[in-house]
């Protein structure tokens, strides 16, 4: 799969070239190293935070005798004994051992290291498997593994020759136990041509990877876990500091993964079952085992980017974007579903601070950070085909066979953070579930749950009986309802929904609530051109405005019933 300016992971796909293309000036070429190396965290008291290089990439466990080869198959119930293992003993951080010569690289010096395809792993007719060099930003050692069908797992060894180390490193070797920074893996999607296969999955850099389906692009990111976001203290990122990559059945069109998770904080064993396709899904088993009281612990975390979108700036005193594109992020909202609703929140950028939303759910049916706006004309941006990225759908209870935990998921919130950005190479958003129980040590966590890319809706895998948000589009109101001297407070908020039920309907209104404030004379119509309806309503602001946000809500009624999802958005 050939690669595109905003790929995070630095290292060029195999059509690509180190350096910039013709027609690709030198500025893209940068934010191809910005988006890559650099994951954002978040302080209250200190507002934005880019975690340093060190922070991400030098601070970590080797996990000593726990990534140790043994004559046993590697399973994930073996996994998890040396998880727990590992979170009994205290964390240890090893020395910075990255040979001064990949230490040194600059980024171009690093995105010329590639990997060489005819070096491959091959997993079966179908699968396959690239290697990432360390060096640069990716400091870091990944033990990899190959777990045959029988027998031990096998470690794989670094050797200089399977790479393409670049002009810079020209006749350099390093030695075996430099061990390597993640893989990627490749899938053939075309059954009719199981040799042209296209990269869908990539695991580098902290615990973060990403996942595609047929025919999108990269976009946002899942990771294992995150610790401490939105605290006064720095965020905590926990390390994947070896992986097992299963050899699949014969003929399996699906692949498993073992990673083992450590950090100051806590030890895991994950187990990720993957099925490439449209969608593509990955079945996620965890045992995480605290080593120390954890005050804020984020279960199946999702981050993305949002610069601009729809709703403009979208919340109170935020700036406009200067931008020739109408928008740019790769997720645009927020959706939470619970036993007796399902809300969707656009994302906001602009705010003076980061902001913290908490939407409770108990228990929890799904979650994920969506792209919904699927359409080139909304973005117009040619090379991040911004209309292409995947969402995600977080479904507890999916695990892989004999999978428990989906009670982890049975009390608590999903906590969406809006990190104030100016600029699309960088992660400003983060939404996790938070267990109303804190983790603590001697009480380990069993998690199960499925990740599902998605693409337009209706989507597999996501609930479908409930029309949905497609558009929101705020404007002043003065134009339907001028007033002398005109007040500038007073906002029209424009909510479009589609989904089943709706077209050809009548009879539907809407109910509107505020959290402070007035909403306005709520109006809905069809939208013959869409087949949904249209909902038209004025918020009018107290005399004195609250502190903070004022939210928003609508859902579209019929008969009495609710026959849409809840629009929830801040003024």
């Amino acid at each position: 799969m050939s690669e595109r300016t905003e790929r995070r992971d630095v290292v060029p796909g195999p059509d690509e070239p180190a350096d910039p293309g013709p027609g690709e000036p030198a500025a893209l070429s940068r934010r191809r190293l910005l988006r890559s190396g650099l994951r954002t965290g978040l302080t209250a008291a200190a507002g934005t935070i880019l975690p340093s290089a060190f922070d991400l990439n030098v601070a970590r466990t080797m996990a000593g005798e726990a990534v140790q080869g043994t004559a046993a198959p590697m399973t994930f119930e073996a996994l998890g004994s040396r998880a727990a293992g590992l979170a009994a003993a205290p964390y240890r951080p090893p020395a910075d051992d990255l040979p001064p010569a990949l230490a040194a690289l600059g980024y171009d010096g690093y995105r010329a290291i590639t990997f060489r395809p005819g070096e491959s792993l091959r997993l079966g007719p179908f699968f396959s498997a690239q290697l990432f060099h360390r060096g640069f930003l990716q400091r870091k050692r990944v033990d990899l593994f190959l777990q045959p069908r029988q027998g031990p797992a096998r470690a794989i060894a670094y050797e200089s020759r399977l790479f393409d180390l670049g002009p810079g490193l020209a006749g350099a070797s390093f030695p075996g136990g430099l061990g390597f920074a993640g893989f990627r893996l490749h899938y053939a999607f075309d059954r009719a041509r199981p040799e042209d296969r296209e990269e869908f999955l990539v695991f580098l850099g902290a615990s973060y990877f990403r996942l595609r389906g047929l025919g999108q692009e990269y976009g946002l990111s899942a990771r294992a876990a995150a610790i401490g976001t939105g605290l006064p203290a720095p965020e905590e990122f926990p390390d994947f500091v070896a992986h097992w990559i299963c050899e699949p059945e014969e003929g399996a069109r699906r692949v498993t993964i073992l990673s083992l998770l450590d950090s100051p904080s806590l030890a895991g064993a994950y187990r990720f079952v993957v099925e490439p396709g449209d969608p593509s899904r990955i079945a996620v088993t965890a045992a995480l085992h605290p080593r120390r009281p954890i005050e804020r612990l984020g279960l199946a975390p999702l981050t993305s980017m949002f610069v601009h979108g729809q709703n403009g700036p979208g919340a109170r005193g935020a700036e406009g974007f200067d931008d020739f594109r109408p928008q740019v992020h790769d997720s645009d909202g927020l959706v939470v579903e619970t036993a007796g609703d399902r809300l969707w929140r656009p994302l906001v950028n602009g705010r003076r601070a980061p902001q913290v939303s908490a939407f409770r759910a108990e228990p929890l049916k799904g979650f994920g950070l969506l792209q919904r706006e699927r359409s080139f004309a909304a973005y117009l941006d040619v090379q991040a085909r911004h209309e292409s990225r995947p969402g995600l759908w977080v479904e507890p209870g999916r695990g892989g066979e004999g999978a428990g935990g989906s009670d982890a998921f049975a009390a608590g919130e999903v906590q969406l953070y809006e990190i104030p950005s100016r600029e699309e190479y960088m992660d400003n958003i983060v939404a996790a579930f938070v267990p109303r129980e804190p983790a603590v040590p001697g009480r380990p966590l069993a998690l199960a749950y499925g990740l599902t890319t998605v693409g337009a809706e209706p989507a597999p895998g996501m609930p479908g009986h409930l029309a949905r948000v497609v558009s929101t589009r705020v404007g002043s109101a003065e134009r339907l309802r001028p007033t002398n001297p005109p007040s500038p407070a007073r906002r029209l908020y424009v909510v479009d929904f589609e989904g089943p039920g709706l077209a050809g309907a009548t009879g539907i209104t809407a109910d509107v609530s505020a959290s402070a404030g007035t909403m306005v004379d709520p109006v809905t119509e069809p939208v013959p051109q869409t087949g949904g309806w249209r909902l038209y309503v004025e918020w009018r602001p107290p005399a004195e405005r609250p502190a903070g946000d004022v939210v928003l809500r609508a859902h579209l009624v019929r008969g009495g019933t609710r026959i849409s999802e809840t629009w929830d958005a801040v003024a």
